[in-house]
């Protein structure tokens, strides 16, 4: 990117400061923003037929916050997104970010990338949902997050996992045994 690009790219963003705790979208509105975290993490979930809160993603610093669907289709979101800690934010509404790509297009190619980045990421975490146990899906979770397990609570780990927070329990009591993942337990 050119200066004048970067210019353009920075004064099409807000600054949004989000205290922890803070719902950002819940289930059934639509979904007004896409920001990038700068410090600070969030989640993205649902609730399930039984009432049990499902987690489906975290998002950290240097990742993208949004429900695409909502924010692109202006469609109810299915999902809820949740500060977990004091949350500093750059975002932009559809509105801003559809001036941004008219008035520099190569900006659509960088947000390509972005989503493909993130459908990839569904897939695998798609694939090991069906095909692993939730022991490796647990060390696969450490190697995606390495340090959330000291920001977050554990009954979220267990929510993104599917297991109840007192088998994660066992799981990290067998894995620490193990010494597998010992440094992340």
């Amino acid at each position: 990117m050119n200066e004048d690009e970067k210019l353009g790219f920075i004064n099409s963003l807000d600054f949004i400061l989000v205290p922890k705790r803070t719902m950002l979208l819940r289930a059934g509105e639509i979904c007004r923003f896409e920001a990038f975290i700068h410090k600070g993490c969030a989640r993205i979930y649902y609730i399930n037929e039984e009432g049990v809160d499902v987690t489906l993603f975290f998002v950290e610093e240097g990742g993208w916050l949004s429900d695409m669907v909502s924010f692109y289709d202006k469609k109810p979101s299915t999902f809820f997104i949740e500060t977990l800690e004091d949350t500093e934010m750059y975002g932009f509404c559809f509105e801003s970010k559809e001036k941004l790509l008219a008035e520099m297009p190569k900006f659509e190619r960088i947000f390509l990338h972005l989503i493909l980045q993130n459908l990839a990421g569904i897939q695998l975490r798609l694939v090991k949902m069906i095909t692993d146990s939730a022991a490796d899906q647990y060390l696969e979770f450490l190697k995606l997050y390495p340090s959330i397990t000291l920001r977050i609570p554990q009954y979220l780990i267990a929510s993104y996992l599917g297991v109840t927070p007192a088998f994660l329990s066992v799981i990290k009591r067998k894995l620490s045994k193990r010494k597998v993942g010992a440094h992340y337990l």
